[in-house]
């Protein structure tokens, strides 16, 4: 079971306006709530491993599936090949993955929430925070996977394994702050999970989940394609890291991770200005 909070008095649901200074409040709410947050995401992958017949084996296998599946459309239907394909597909489909379930759980997440909403008050940021933690778990065993598979499929030990450092942590902030505003849009809009679930599709076929945009996709679109795309732009990365020993754009990578950096600090400061009223809509 999950974590309670202590009831509080209907009053005592609302906060004040949003502060000067939301990055500080926000970083004074992490510490007060951080346990919930760990002891929440933890039952939360207790649950998920409870409810599976397979439990915690499915989120091995799950992967491995779909990197067997996409290296078959593209090696056999397609007749295309690359070095290293199966891992270079992997690498995908674990960022993918991560970026896909924080997306598609943050547009309903405040009405799935609405029982703790209703009764405590707890930062609305927190609730991101823990489903951010469940998928970032289950992504670091897919992470762990690729470096189980590169002897397999005679990948040459990645002396650049550190640069994978930075291009997480811009996966994390842009998955972060975008799915903040998700989260607080989806307060409002009872109908965005159909919308999002459309628009992932494409996102997930113009990110290069299982080809490489790069030889695949004519000059100078492939170019822009994988940078304005943050999410192809780490998956790109990794790879030039992981798998080919060159350096990533570090360029595009360091202004797409100060977006990102700015994105949070808007998302935080929107959802904390606009908390009082989530209650009430829900």
């Amino acid at each position: 079971m999950k974590p309670t909070l202590t009831p509080t008095t209907p009053s005592s649901l609302e906060v004040p306006a949003a502060p000067r200074r939301p990055l500080r409040r926000f970083g004074a709410d992490l510490r007060r709530f951080f346990p919930y947050v760990t002891t929440s995401a933890a039952a939360s992958l207790k649950t998920d491993v409870s409810s599976s017949h397979l439990g915690w084996l499915w989120w091995i296998l799950e992967p491995l599936l779909f990197m067997m599946v996409y290296t078959f459309i593209a090696l056999v239907v397609f007749q295309r090949s690359m070095p290293y394909f199966p891992v270079f597909v992997f690498i995908g489909l674990t960022v993918w993955q991560f970026f896909n379930r924080n997306v598609t759980q943050s547009v309903t997440l405040m009405r799935h929430s609405r029982g703790i909403i209703r009764k405590v008050y707890i930062p609305k940021q927190m609730l991101m925070l823990e489903a951010l933690s469940v998928n970032a778990f289950k992504s670091l065993i897919s992470l762990a996977l690729v470096f189980v598979l590169m002897p397999f499929f005679k990948v040459p030990f990645p002396v650049r394994v550190w640069q994978i450092l930075p291009e997480l942590l811009l996966l994390v902030l842009f998955t972060f702050g975008f799915s903040l505003i998700l989260m607080h849009v989806g307060v409002y809009v009872g109908d965005l999970s159909n919308a999002i679930h459309v628009i992932l599709r494409l996102f997930f076929y113009l990110s290069g989940v299982f080809y490489d945009i790069t030889s695949r996709v004519p000059a100078p679109w492939n170019y822009y394609l994988v940078r304005v795309n943050p999410v192809a732009l780490v998956m790109a990365s990794m790879r030039s890291s992981l798998l080919y020993q060159t350096d990533p754009d570090w360029i595009w990578l360091g202004g797409w991770t100060l977006v990102s950096a700015v994105l949070v600090a808007l998302a935080i400061q929107l959802v904390y200005k606009q908390e009082n009223s989530y209650a009430k809509v829900l």
